[in-house]
C-alpha cells in the first residue's frame, strides 16, 4: 500500500474512534465543551412550571391582577390593582373534601340572567363539554367515547343536585380527586357563569326532585 494509502486509512481510523468516542456518551463531550468555552451548560439549566412567572416583580411596585380577577361579571382585565371584595380566600382540594363548608358558604354573586347563562353555555362548551358532555350526564363526553371507564360525573342530576353554588365554584377553582384544576383558566366570574348554567342543565331534575319531596 502506498504513503498516501496508508494515511488515508489512518484518517478513517481515528475518524470512527472519534466517532465511537462521541456516540459512546451522547453528547455529553460536546456538552461538556462548551460548558468549559462558556461556563453553562444545558444540563443545568432552571426548571419552570407551567405558567410560572419567572421574573420578580420590581420592589416597591403594585401587582396587577391576572385575568382571574377582573372587576365584574362582564368586564375585561385592564390591570386594575389585584384584588375584588368577592373573590373568595385560596382554599385547596383537602378542603373540599374535608371540610365543604369553606365552599359551601360561599354566595354566588352573579344572577342567572340571560346573559350570564349564555356565558355560562359558552364556556361549558369549551370546557367542559369533553367531559360531562352537552347535556351533563357524563355519558356523552367525548371522553366516554374512547372508553367507558372514563365517565365523568353526572352534574345534570345525583349528588350534584345537592351540592351548593360555592361547592361547584371550588370544584372548577381547584378541582377535586380526578377532576383537574381549572382556576388558571377560567376567570373568578366565568366560574360562575358556568354555575348558572350547570344549574339549567340541572332543570329538568330539580324540578322532579322537588316534585318528590313535595309529595
Amino acid at each position: 500500500m502506498c504513503r498516501g494509502g496508508r494515511r488515508s486509512v489512518r484518517r478513517a481510523a481515528m475518524a470512527v474512534a472519534c466517532a465511537a468516542v462521541l456516540g459512546a456518551g451522547a453528547c455529553t463531550p460536546l456538552d461538556d465543551a462548551m460548558a468549559t468555552i462558556f461556563g453553562r451548560s444545558m444540563r443545568d439549566q432552571a426548571s419552570f412550571d407551567p405558567y410560572e412567572m419567572t421574573l420578580l416583580p420590581p420592589e416597591g411596585t403594585v401587582p396587577i391582577s391576572a385575568g382571574n380577577y377582573p372587576a365584574g361579571p362582564f368586564d375585561l382585565n385592564v390591570g386594575q390593582p389585584e384584588g375584588a371584595a368577592d373573590v373568595p380566600p385560596p382554599f385547596t382540594q383537602e378542603d373540599m373534601l374535608n371540610r365543604p363548608e369553606v365552599v359551601d358558604s360561599l354566595s354566588n354573586p352573579v344572577p342567572p340572567t340571560p346573559e350570564s347563562l349564555a356565558r355560562g353555555e359558552q364556556l361549558y362548551e369549551r370546557v367542559c363539554v369533553v367531559c360531562h358532555g352537552p347535556d351533563g350526564s357524563g355519558t356523552t363526553g367525548y371522553i366516554f367515547d374512547l372508553h367507558p371507564a372514563m365517565q365523568a360525573h353526572p352534574l345534570n342530576g345525583g349528588t350534584a343536585l345537592e351540592r351548593s353554588d360555592g361547592y361547584i365554584y371550588g370544584m372548577i377553582r381547584v378541582g377535586r380527586v380526578m377532576m383537574p384544576a381549572y382556576g388558571h383558566q377560567i376567570t373568578h366570574y366565568d366560574r360562575w357563569h358556568i354555575v348558572n348554567y350547570v344549574r339549567q342543565l340541572q332543570g329538568p331534575a330539580a324540578a322532579a326532585l322537588a316534585g318528590a319531596a313535595g309529595s
